[in-house]
């Protein structure tokens, strides 16, 4: 009998996830997408979030499609409480349930303190911090009643470290590892974990407006002189929910040595 090459040997994706259904906030684009995409690749359903750009996730939604997962789309504004408590909302509708949440959406406004204005600030906060605090809230009675649930948000190493020009970015994700914290503690006993994913600078669209000379410069500060890909934070996503059972309330530091 003939033996098969390597090309022809065809490994199967573990679908260790079939049967979970998860949500993901921000996932038009990014980290957000890498992680919708990931989590699908491992048999999970995935009900994708965006606030604006529809077009994009609908490619998400489409992508994931293909490779026979069920995917919807669920547009809202998570920074905002009532648009946020809705999606929970709808996703529980349509799947009757979510076992899976990651509080992913974010976005900078950079400046210095002494240029921020109140909507600067406002705006960070209420989408990096507030969003995750609605959100989770309104999945915990879901999650609670199933005795099961799994917690992940996306913070930085910029709240661990600081970084000039983004007090805002780094007091929503510093808050965010806080946050979480409380939760890992509060929700033990019902079999939630909750754990934090900390990127250092990372190649997305956030990254892309970044000029190049700065860029470079900031590579020579990453021991391992690069930027993390998406994909790498979409795999350390998937651990905690696959295989991290005994892990709570844990950040755990993507971000090529920038930050120890």
């Amino acid at each position: 009998m003939a033996t098969a090459t390597l090309s022809e040997v065809i490994v199967p994706v573990s679908k260790v996830l079939a049967g979970k259904v998860a949500l993901v906030t921000g996932a038009s684009r990014g980290i957000g997408r890498a992680i919708a995409l990931e989590l699908a690749s491992r048999g999970a359903t995935v009900a994708i979030n965006c606030h604006l750009n529809l077009l994009r996730a609908d490619e998400v939604r489409d992508e994931i499609l293909e490779t026979g997962e069920k995917s919807e789309v669920f547009q809202g504004d998570v920074s905002q409480s009532v648009s946020a408590r809705r999606l929970i909302e709808d996703v529980i509708g349509a799947y009757e349930k979510i076992d899976i949440l990651i509080n992913n959406a974010g976005i900078t406004r950079d400046r210095s303190i002494r240029k921020m204005t109140d909507d600067d600030w406002n705006e960070v906060i209420e989408t990096n911090l507030n969003s995750a605090f609605y959100c989770t809230s309104a999945v915990l009675p879901s999650m609670i009643e199933q005795n099961f649930g799994r917690v992940v948000n996306i913070a930085s190493f910029v709240g661990q470290a600081g970084n000039f020009g983004q007090a805002n970015y780094a007091a929503s994700k510093g808050g965010l590892i806080a946050f979480t914290k409380v939760l890992a503690l509060e929700l033990a006993k019902y079999n939630i974990t909750a754990n934090v994913i900390a990127p250092g600078f990372t190649a997305t669209e956030m990254t892309e407006r970044i000029p190049f000379d700065r860029l470079e410069q900031i590579k020579e500060k990453i021991p391992l002189h690069r930027l993390a890909l998406p994909e790498e934070i979409a795999k350390s996503v998937a651990f905690l929910i696959c295989d991290g059972d005994y892990i709570t309330g844990q950040q755990i530091n993507i971000n090529g040595g920038i930050y120890m």
